[in-house]
């Protein structure tokens, strides 16, 4: 009798496993081989060989870049380099990159792995940067003031908070406020593994200021990129696992209203928003088992998608670039600026093309 107790809950516990192990998978994209999309006139941007995950247009073509990322499962060919946060100018015929300088005596520079980044720019065009950064795995996120003669960022402050643990990208409305998305809800890197596999769907996305601090949204599958329409109405958000991007409606009391949700069958990654026709632009990762274990010999792809008329009943959807990985691997955000595309990556180069 005990020996067929213990084969049924063995049976039961392997049941479930395969469940959860088939399920994640799916989730993951496992079984999807990326079909190449070329554009004209593509180049790789000299200076960025360890990632670009994150990027920030000005409205006069300057660039700001997160390079450098360490993140738990995630490849990085430079492990024991801190981070850079780069500049370019998207108007030069052949645009290269420059290492921010970055000054302030209340910052450690050699802590610096920043995440995503964001920019807000003031009524005397004071232009404050936002960086998500993780010393030590942990989570703060590092305001900054740039300095375009001197080429350089005056650290201001460090903002740190409890409901700000696993932050992964961030949207400035403010010198100080911002929504914010927590990729999971456990800390303990354990923990974040079983949520993860097991789809908990715990993610959430934060509203902060200096005033108050509270959740506006949560039940995802791995909260990952947000951002803002032009007119500043609503919030987009990709869920990464469930391929999907959510549209929210912005209130005057800061709190989101959940409006749409458009599945797109990709990792979603980064969001960037076009502020003259308010076209959503995405860095996608086409197989998500790519990513969280690098193969050299297989390397991740990467896919850049744009959504034109998101509010429509039916949104266009284009697949704007593909690639396999032999040119631009693991691909996390794309952004536009007078007809050229610039893709960033979570830990590899980053690509200039024209569309």
């Amino acid at each position: 009798m005990a020996k067929l107790l213990v084969l049924t809950l063995l049976g039961l516990g392997l049941t479930f496993f395969k469940d959860y192990q088939s399920s994640y998978l799916t989730r993951l994209n496992a079984s999807r081989e990326i079909i190449p999309v070329e554009l004209p006139n593509c180049n790789l941007v000299k200076g960025i060989e360890t990632g670009s995950e994150d990027l920030e247009i000005l409205p006069n073509g300057l660039t700001f870049i997160s390079s450098g990322l360490k993140y738990p499962g995630i490849k990085s060919f430079e492990p024991d380099k801190p981070g850079k946060i780069l500049l370019m100018d998207l108007n030069e015929e052949n645009p290269t990159v420059l290492e921010l300088r970055i000054i302030g005596n209340e910052f450690n520079v050699s802590s610096l792995n920043p995440h995503g980044i964001s920019t807000f720019t003031d009524k005397d065009n004071t232009v404050y940067l936002l960086v998500v950064n993780h010393p030590d795995l942990k989570s703060t996120i590092e305001l900054f003031k740039f300095q375009e003669e001197e080429k350089s960022l005056l650290h201001l402050k460090t903002i740190t908070h409890q409901l700000l643990l696993n932050v992964n990208d961030i949207v400035a409305v403010g010198p100080e406020h911002f929504y914010a998305t927590n990729d999971h809800y456990f800390v303990n890197h354990q923990l974040r593994s079983w949520e993860l596999y097991l789809g908990l769907a715990w993610s959430y996305v934060v509203y902060y200021s200096p005033d108050e601090v509270r959740v506006v949204a949560n039940g995802f599958d791995f909260a990952n990129g947000i951002n803002i329409s032009p007119d500043g109405k609503y919030v987009y958000i990709s869920e990464v696992l469930a391929h999907t991007l959510h549209v929210y409606e912005k209130h005057a009391n800061w709190t989101l209203t959940p409006l749409k949700s458009l599945v797109l069958h990709t990792l979603l990654d980064n969001i960037s928003v076009d502020p003259v026709t308010g076209d959503i632009w995405l860095g996608c990762h086409p197989n998500g088992v790519k990513i969280f274990t690098y193969d050299a010999k297989n390397p991740p792809g990467s896919e850049v998608l744009r959504i034109q008329n998101i509010l429509a009943e039916e949104p266009k959807v284009t697949q704007v670039y593909a690639d396999n990985g032999s040119v631009l691997q693991g691909s996390t955000v794309a952004s536009v600026y007078r007809g050229k595309l610039l893709v960033g990556t979570v830990f590899h180069k980053a690509l200039y093309c024209e569309l």
